[in-house]
């Protein structure tokens, strides 16, 4: 991919979620760009639990990036290097970059494309289906909506949840826990915690799980819901190796750019912001780095960039269909409200929305 005639620079976006996938739409027509993703699809992350109790749902949920990027190259590649002018792809392509950002959020096994995707969703409703006992090993955000969608769905299944944590949802204050708790025991889900299940000798079938403290868990499927590995170990290899912390993050300044890398950006979970990992918090990232990319295509000096500034957090965890907790700055608060605010459609029609798409 050479430069164009009218030097139009190269804007490479790696990953295609919620930071990558809003980015790039944002910069196809003021640039050359390509975005580098192993799937075919956006895949809109807090909606996946629906659709595994209604894999319909699905259907709008998994937005192929050919949907929102009409004046871009895809690649359905993983990025296996990076050097100063260039991304390396597993299949064996070198491509060329004036801007980088790093968007690769968290490791998932997901399948490459769309169809099989849906298959996925498909297959895990007709476990649930068919199960009349489920384990769900987790109590983060994750587990717990999980057991909510099942608990609202298929109310006479038995539903037990394990968490090693003192309290559920520990990202969020106590107060939401409690409530979590609450609505979650009235829906007769029950829940273990201080207590782990050793996950290298859960084998599905078994029906028979046991936890950290020598309980006993009859069930007739399990689902993981504990948190994923960042994708970033592959970075250590690369030159930005020196700029990954402890925890797998990228450092970045207060542009969101990889510090020592005028030329290279990093959104979403990645970056090593002190703040909440959310998603309207990583489209907020990719917002400003597409303006501050834009600015600099355009030749504005470095003066003339906006800076990231974190801002006061929420989060809203969905309880089923029509509940759930919130937690803003100042208060905590469950129900049909902020039901309302979240779990009836997900976000989905704002989501596709702000992609350009049809709700």
């Amino acid at each position: 991919m050479e430069e164009a005639a009218n030097n139009t620079k190269n804007v490479v976006v790696i990953g295609g979620g919620v930071a990558g996938s809003l980015l790039a739409k944002s910069l196809q027509f003021d640039s050359n760009l390509v975005l580098i993703d192993p799937k075919e699809y956006y895949d809109i992350p807090w909606t996946d639990l629906r659709s595994m109790v209604e894999p319909t749902f699905a259907e709008k949920t998994l937005i192929k990036h050919s949907e929102y990027l009409s004046n871009g190259t895809i690649i359905n590649s993983r990025a296996i290097d990076i050097t100063a002018t260039e991304v390396l792809t597993e299949e064996g392509r070198a491509v060329p970059y004036d801007f980088l950002v790093v968007a690769t959020g968290h490791d998932e096994a997901l399948p490459q494309s769309k169809t099989d995707r849906l298959e996925q969703f498909k297959k895990d409703y007709e476990k649930i289906k068919s199960s009349n006992s489920i384990l769900i090993i987790g109590g983060g955000p994750t587990g717990v909506e999980l057991a909510g969608e099942i608990a609202t769905d298929f109310p006479d299944k038995k539903i037990t949840l394990v968490h090693k944590g003192q309290r559920l949802l520990e990202f969020i204050g106590p107060k939401a826990s409690t409530k979590a708790m609450k609505w979650l025991k009235s829906k007769k889900v029950d829940v273990l915690l201080e207590q782990t299940v050793d996950l290298d000798s859960v084998s599905e079938g078994s029906g028979e799980f046991k936890t950290s403290t020598g309980t006993t868990i009859s069930a007739d499927c399990h689902f993981v819901a504990v948190g994923k590995p960042l994708s970033s170990g592959w970075l250590r290899e690369t030159i930005l190796k020196d700029c990954v912390d402890q925890r797998g993050r990228l450092k970045v300044d207060d542009k969101l750019r990889v510090i020592g890398h005028d030329k290279i950006f990093a959104v979403g979970d990645i970056t090593d912001v002190k703040e909440m990992k959310q998603g309207y918090i990583a489209q907020g990232h990719a917002t400003l780095v597409a303006k501050n990319i834009n600015l600099l295509l355009k030749g504005e000096k470095e003066s003339g960039l906006s800076p990231y500034k974190p801002g006061s957090a929420f989060a809203i965890v969905s309880l089923g269909r029509k509940s759930a907790v919130a937690q803003f700055p100042f208060m905590t608060i469950s129900g049909r409200l902020p039901g309302m605010i979240k779990s009836k459609d997900l976000f989905l029609g704002k989501t596709r929305k702000v992609m350009g798409l049809d709700s």
